[in-house]
This record gives C-alpha cells, structure tokens and sequence, in this order.
C-alpha cells in the first residue's frame, strides 16, 4: 500500500495537484472561503480540508478524472439533487470534474448542512 502524502498546508497540497485539478480546487477553495469564511483550511488524510473548530466538515480529493468535493458527515445530508456519491457509512462526496461543475446553490446547501 504507497504512503500517503503528508503536506504541511492547504497550499503545498494545491500546488502538488494536476493543473486541471489545481483550477477545480481553487475554485471550490474561493466557494468555500465565500460561503463559510469561518472554516479553517487544513490538510487531513492527505487531502485538502475545511475544519469547523478542530472538526473536519468538507474535503477535497484529486483523483485523475475529476476532483471529489467531499463531507465527512455527508450520509446525514438532504441531497435532493442527489449530487451526492459513496456507500460509507458517513462520507459522501461529489465528483466535479470541470469548474462550471459547481453548483453554487446546490453546494451551497450541502456545505451549510455540513456545518450544522
């Protein structure tokens, strides 16, 4: 099993990711930093992440085709878009695989259930 990467910042991640990848990230980044300012940037598991507190509430994960915008608690979420993938027993992610992706109101949503 290869070793997770360990980053010291949100920002050291970003800038190891595919370019494509780095231009979803930035831009969930901005939408998060828009919608719930109050969320810390971290890195956990080896991916870039949002923390209420010391709580992680939202993630993102850079996979080849697509970059998943994640909830650590997101089988608890209303999904009435039903955007939301996985069959964890807690966390659901979305996969975005170009920035006109991102639905503003219906992440939105998710993100403010998150952080509930």
């Amino acid at each position: 099993m290869a070793k997770m990467k360990a980053y010291a910042t949100f920002d050291l991640y970003l800038a190891d990711q595919p370019a494509k990848n780095q231009k979803i990230i930035r831009a969930l980044r901005k939408f998060v930093q828009g919608r719930a300012p109050k969320l810390e940037e971290s890195v956990k598991w080896g991916n870039g992440c949002w923390l209420k507190g010391k709580v992680p509430v939202a993630y993102v994960y850079s996979d080849t085709d697509w970059v998943q915008f994640g909830f650590i608690r997101g089988s608890s979420l209303k999904d009435p878009k039903h955007l939301l993938e996985g069959k964890g027993e807690y966390v659901r992610h979305v996969k975005v695989r170009s920035v006109a992706d991102i639905d503003a109101a219906a992440f939105g949503a998710l993100l403010r259930q998150a952080i509930r």
